[in-house]
């Protein structure tokens, strides 16, 4: 279910950023449908049996996606494209993140969260 405080939260975003933010936001519903999705660290992110799961955000310049440091170290070799740090990947417009990567990405975060919860 679509979070009110995350759709006000992406008002603020221009017309095709927020358009690729939904499109993330789409792809992690998808994948995990049972994340709750929230604002936390001051952007829209979702949580999975209360564990932080992925968030996302637009900037001025690029957009970041947080899916926490395991997944990217796990898909470092898939990401050379795109400039990453330990919890950050930054990506722009013009060179989005494919959706079979942020699935991936998120799945991986996923299977770390239910290791850690069984």
């Amino acid at each position: 279910m679509a979070s009110k405080e995350v759709d006000e939260f992406l008002t603020q975003f221009s017309e095709s950023q927020r358009a690729e933010l939904e499109r993330i936001r789409h792809i992690v519903v998808q994948t995990v449908p049972d994340a709750q999705e929230l604002i936390s660290y001051c952007m829209p992110s979702f949580k999975y049996k209360g564990k932080y799961l992925v968030g996302y955000r637009a900037y001025k310049k690029h957009l970041s996606l947080f899916p926490a440091a395991a997944p990217i170290e796990a898909l470092k070799d898939k990401l050379t494209s795109f400039k990453i740090s330990k919890g950050t990947i930054q990506f722009t417009l013009d060179h989005p993140i494919p959706e079979a990567l942020i699935k991936e990405l998120v799945l991986h975060r996923l299977a770390d969260i239910e290791r850690r919860v069984a």
